[in-house]
């Protein structure tokens, strides 16, 4: 049934053009005569019409047969391009062409039956009025999608007349599925203000961004200055700050070189963006040979810091990478990234728990690793304070277990990642990682194994850390929590960490703790107004912020040095080396026999336990949990 009223609305729909068609004959016949002579039609001899007129009925039933061999009524006029155009003008002439011969034969006896230039007429007239029929729906069409886009379409503002600039504005303009209009560019070149791009005037400088943005009521500013440095970039990203703005850049100048400056190229302006300094630059390949050839092993290697020391590690022709985690959701994520970008890369990945001393020694038996990142433990401050028996069993048991299989199966090299928290701590999770600290230098002095520990602060974007939870936030459309007005953090980010973790290894001569250089420390409450910000919102109207108080363990500001220690610099200013504190290695190790025997037990109060071997550690007042 569908089908027969598709095939009636078709038939229709031709019946109509054939109609039209023989009503565009006629008109261009009349039309061609007139402007022969000036269009006055008072001066068109008698006979010119009776010779054109007589002639219509063996031109229309031409025109009819030409058109359908040329298929302009079959075909779909509302998508119609340059092949309907050109099927077009070839029916046009050769209906021309057939009626002058038409008219020609049906007046032998006569000279000049028409003007002779009615037919070049005809021909025009027949092509103008076949296509404004054809197309008028579609330019219809696109004159609405046009009052609708025009309606409907967010207004830009772009930052940067530049090349970056100057290609995405053709874009924007060029693309029908954009809902983009470009209504102004900003450029501090003062030699090119008041110029124009595409159509689109540059309007100011970045002194005049809020001015504008409120004047052409701007959605989105896109910031296309690929090459402007960390502290340029935070300069304007400021002032766009202030426009409540959706906001976003070109990410940076190698999209420019390759041409690969599009909409789709851009990115998200984060909370990166705004930490207003260079990024850390390791020359991995100068420092990497260490790991050439080598059987790597990586615990922990689904989570943040683990997957990004995988894909690092990868590039530098390991002989074999042992990737070795518990959770087998983001570690079958690194697996397939990894034999994507990597596929000579000789990968193992096994689910296994540290805590497991059977498991762990069969994979060092099996595989034999020269050299071992251990990432994996629980790092959840707020959690362990909640499950601080948990805490212990996985990161300390679970570090010793690792420790003397490394010693056990002569491990070349054993680099455990650490913690700021491992310095004066106040929670569970930082007082067991300043106990694993105390492993790595008591097993140095009794192993040929190389050990030492890379301690550092937050990194952006890991699991659990507060970017992703106030983006989250954002997005519900608030409250953003934030424990304290004052609490502040170092900040780094993932590949950068990772990089100086790799670099530290290659200074690791054995017993090191290498402490990480973060930066200026950053307040977690600017983090939240600017993440806030930069979604085009406006903190306390749009978004609150909320305080809930410090969590269980936390601290207003993190260490990175105990009072006892000092700083010993390393080629890499970023990198230093904090001066091991003298313990009672016998005691200590006792205490940890103990401290094992004890937790398994499942104690309440672990805590008591722990700052007896961590005499810095001063836990807050919380409830006990196991």
């Amino acid at each position: 049934m569908k089908q027969l009223f598709e095939d009636k609305k078709l038939w229709i729909r031709r019946v109509f053009l054939m109609c039209y068609d023989v009503c565009a004959v006629f008109a261009a016949s009349m039309l061609a005569l007139i402007a022969r002579f000036d269009f006055d039609f008072g001066e068109v001899p008698l006979y010119f019409l009776e010779n054109a007129w007589k002639s219509l009925p063996a031109v229309a039933v031409t025109t009819l047969l030409i058109f359908w061999i040329f298929r302009l009524y079959s075909s779909l006029w509302s998508y119609a391009g340059a092949v309907e155009m050109m099927y077009l003008v070839s029916a046009c002439v050769v209906e021309a062409f057939l009626n002058m011969i038409l008219i020609l034969l049906s007046h032998p006896e006569t000279g000049y039956p028409v003007p002779r230039s009615y037919y070049a007429f005809f021909g025009i007239f027949l092509f103008g009025l076949i296509l404004a029929c054809r197309y008028s729906y579609r330019v219809f069409r696109a004159l609405c999608n046009m009052m609708r886009d025009a309606r409907n379409a967010r207004n830009v503002l772009v930052v940067g007349a530049g090349n970056a600039g100057n290609a995405l504005i053709k874009e924007i303009k060029n693309s029908s599925y954009l809902k983009k209009k470009v209504v102004g560019v900003i450029d501090d070149n003062k030699e090119k203000a008041g110029g124009y791009i595409h159509g689109v005037k540059i309007v100011g400088s970045r002194e005049d961004i809020v001015e504008q943005c409120m004047l052409r009521h701007v959605h989105e500013i896109i910031v296309a200055m690929p090459s402007a440095s960390p502290q340029q970039m935070k300069q304007i990203l400021d002032i766009c700050k202030q426009t409540r703005c959706e906001l976003k850049r070109v990410p940076g100048i190698y999209q420019l070189v390759n041409g690969d400056v599009s909409i789709s190229s851009l990115k998200e302006v984060d909370v990166n963006d705004l930490l207003g300094r260079e990024p850390v630059e390791v020359d991995l390949d100068s420092i990497m040979g260490y790991v050439s050839d080598k059987v790597i092993m990586v615990t922990g290697g689904g989570g943040s810091i683990g997957s990004e020391l995988c894909r690092q590690i990868a590039g530098h022709n390991p002989k074999m990478l042992v990737i070795v985690d518990i959770y087998e959701n983001s570690t079958y994520d690194i697996q397939n990234e990894l034999k994507v970008q990597f596929p000579e890369l000789k990968l193992v990945v096994l689910i296994a728990s540290v805590r497991n001393s059977n498991r762990m020694n069969y994979i060092f038996e099996t595989y034999q690793p020269d050299i071992i990142y251990h990432a994996a433990a629980h790092k959840h401050v707020p959690l362990m304070e909640d499950s601080p028996n948990e805490a212990i069993k996985n990161n300390v048991l679970g570090t010793l277990k690792l420790v003397k299989a490394a010693d056990f199966y002569q491990v070349k090299r054993f680099v455990m990642i650490s913690t700021d928290k491992a310095v004066n701590p106040t929670n569970i999770m930082g007082a067991s990682k300043r106990i694993c600290e105390m492993i790595i230098q008591t097993y140095n002095k009794r192993s040929k194994t190389e050990y030492v520990a890379v301690r550092f602060g937050n990194v952006l974007g890991s699991n659990g850390s507060v970017i992703p939870l106030f983006k989250k936030q954002i997005e519900r459309g608030g409250p953003v929590t934030v424990t304290h007005p004052d609490i502040i953090r170092y900040f780094m980010t993932i590949p950068e960490a990772v990089s100086l973790v790799l670099q530290a290894g290659a200074y690791a001569k054995g017993g090191e703790i290498f402490v990480l250089e973060m930066g200026e420390p950053v307040k977690i409450v600017d983090l939240a107004r600017n993440l806030i910000l930069l979604s085009g919102h406006k903190p306390g109207e749009d978004i609150q912020i909320e305080f809930t108080g410090l969590r269980p363990g936390e601290k207003l500001f993190e260490e990175m040095l105990m009072d006892e220690e000092g700083l010993q610099d390393t080629a890499n200013r970023r990198i230093h080396i904090g001066k091991p504190i003298e313990i009672d290695e016998e005691q200590f190790l006792q205490q940890l026999k103990e401290l094992s025997e004890y937790v398994v037990t499942e104690p309440e109060d672990i805590r008591k336990w722990v700052k007896r071997i961590v005499p810095t550690y001063h836990p807050a007042d919380t409830a006990s949990g196991n």
